[in-house]
């Protein structure tokens, strides 16, 4: 597959999404909590509490929705700083109670906006990065479709970050970076190619841990196996005293 051939295969209307993520790995543990206590409840960010294997985690998701009215409800995936904040408010919980994060990225990028520039998606992005980069607390990102610049970023200051192989993680989008380098959206597969946005080349880069592979049947498979990864992955994270946890994850961004 090219480049490009992976940015359609992370765009695919039929494509599973936060929810579904949510739902097959957590099932009727999961509760949500909303609103960010300062402004609103943004609907591009679902997160909450829930249950894995009988232990308790924080669930956070960048949600696109999964027909027109439920993506216009979550704005595209597309989050506005009180989306961010909510996230931060849930991270922060979860370092009280000593509770693992699990975020689910799937955004072309944070909306942009006047609204979202005015009450500062940049600072809200900022404190994110700053926030999660000291957390007491294990966390694990999982690019399950588009990983989009700072709004993906914003939740992804992880101990691990894991691609599905046809998820794309880059600091702009194929055809913002056409119209920037060329001036000419026609150049979006070659934009493509130049960004190394695939999972198989960010991880030679050493940007992310792992590929989690998409089997045909998706719906049987993926969840189960991904349920079992992210278990084990956090028996082994809690067991780390938070200072070395901390250590490990500033290192991790150190080597970039």
């Amino acid at each position: 597959m090219s480049a490009y051939d992976h940015v359609t295969a992370a765009r695919a209307n039929d494509r599973p999404t936060s929810i579904d993520y949510i739902t097959r790995i957590f099932g009727s543990s999961f509760i949500e909590l909303h609103g960010d206590r300062r402004f609103a409840d943004d609907k591009a960010v679902i997160g909450g509490l829930a249950e894995l294997n009988g232990k308790p985690v924080t669930v956070i998701g960048l949600e696109k929705g999964r027909n027109l009215k439920e993506r216009m409800s979550r704005n595209f995936g597309s989050a506005h700083p009180e989306g961010y904040r909510k996230a931060l408010r849930l991270m922060k919980q979860a370092e009280k109670f000593h509770r693992p994060v699990i975020c689910f990225v799937d955004t072309s990028g944070a909306y942009c906006g006047i609204g979202a520039e005015e009450r500062g998606q940049g600072q809200a992005i900022a404190e994110n990065l700053m926030e999660m980069m000291t957390l007491k607390t294990p966390i694990l990102s999982i690019f399950i479709g588009e990983g989009g610049s700072g709004g993906a970023l914003a939740l992804a200051v992880s101990d691990e970050v894991w691609m599905l192989e046809n998820a794309i993680y880059s600091v702009i989008s194929p055809e913002g970076c056409a119209s920037i380098l060329w001036k000419d959206s026609s150049k979006t597969a070659e934009a493509s190619e130049c960004l190394k946005l695939t999972a198989q080349d960010l991880f030679k880069l050493g940007v992310i841990e792992r590929i989690i592979r998409e089997p045909r049947d998706m719906e049987s498979r993926l969840f189960d196996s991904l349920k079992n990864l992210i278990a084990e992955t956090f028996a082994k994270k809690l067991a780390l005293s938070p200072e070395k946890l901390i250590d490990m994850r500033y290192h991790r961004f150190r080597r970039f």
